[in-house]
């Protein structure tokens, strides 16, 4: 079994890494050797690559600096994707593709469904939905895997600044009122991994069978500013000693930034277990475990 895995600098590439070599043989190119960005190059490259499987969690994850690069982000994030699932469909090579939150306006308060009626806020949820949207019309058997707030213990995300910004100020203040599920690299990592019977026509009817949008998040719900404050007390319980003594709650509208984010990013987790049997961990326990790793690494 060949697997090509785009984006394996990237917090999910990074720990899909490892798990997906102990099962095949897995090419991951540098970003300039398969670069989306430059889409038109994609079909030539996959065809002297020759993959059984695609796993791409490359994209362009820039929120606001999206808002000044939409073509940049369109292209990487919906020309690019349409690209591969165009070579992939005829030659019934299954995509593994990674989606977002962010294709939601974050209305209401009840979790979205694969289903629910898309409105994304921001050029980057466009981007991304553009993309989904490109593979199901592009008929290649496809995995889309819809995620949230994504971290780890390593690369740039929530978790490291709150460290970094713990370690230096007295006084955070933290956004309370968008609410999901934070979600680590190796939850997810590890929940696709699950779904894939390596293997010629077992991978073909798995896709077939269970294919298209599914959620993957952790368990459970909090705030940002829920879950600074975990990551605060997690590291104080560690032993880690920081500058840090409130964490103040604040509204969307206090910490402004170019784009516009989901208020409600919480994503139901019915289908992921009715057609995988996958139940992941809840968010609090996923947040333990990644805070051992990074205590570990200081």
């Amino acid at each position: 079994m060949r697997v090509l895995l785009t984006g394996s600098a990237g917090q999910v590439g990074r720990a899909l890494l490892p798990l997906l070599r102990e099962r095949a043989d897995v090419i991951s190119p540098l970003r300039d050797q398969f670069d989306l960005s430059r889409p038109d190059e994609l079909a030539g490259k996959l065809e002297s690559i020759k993959p059984d499987l695609i796993v791409n969690p490359a994209a362009y994850t820039a929120v606001d600096r999206a808002e000044d690069e939409r073509e940049l982000a369109f292209r990487i994030n919906a020309e690019a994707p349409r690209a591969i699932a165009q070579w992939a469909a005829p030659r019934g090579v299954p995509l593994i593709h990674f989606s977002t939150d962010y294709v939601f306006d974050g209305s209401g308060d009840r979790p979205w469904r694969e289903d629910s009626t898309p409105g994304p806020l921001s050029v980057y949820g466009q981007s991304k939905l553009a993309g989904d949207l490109a593979i199901a019309e592009a008929g290649a058997l496809h995995v889309i895997a819809r995620t949230s707030w994504v971290y780890a213990a390593s690369g740039a995300n929530f978790l490291k600044t709150i460290v970094r910004l713990a370690g230096e100020r007295e006084q955070l203040r933290i956004v309370a009122d968008q609410i999901g599920a934070p979600t680590t690299a190796s939850t997810i990592s590890q929940a696709i991994v699950a779904m894939l019977p390596l293997g010629g026509d077992g991978l073909r009817k798995t896709f077939e069978q269970r294919g298209g949008v599914v959620n993957l998040v952790c368990a459970g719900e909090t705030s940002w500013h829920g879950f600074a404050t975990a990551i605060v007390v997690g590291l104080q319980s560690r032993g880690v000693k920081l500058a840090v003594k409130e964490i103040v709650p604040i509204r969307s509208d206090e910490f402004p930034v170019k784009a516009k984010r989901p208020s409600n990013s919480r994503l139901d987790l019915t289908l992921l277990r009715e057609r995988f049997g996958i139940a992941p961990p809840d968010w609090q326990q996923a947040l333990d475990r990644e805070l051992d790793i990074f205590q570990a690494t200081i």
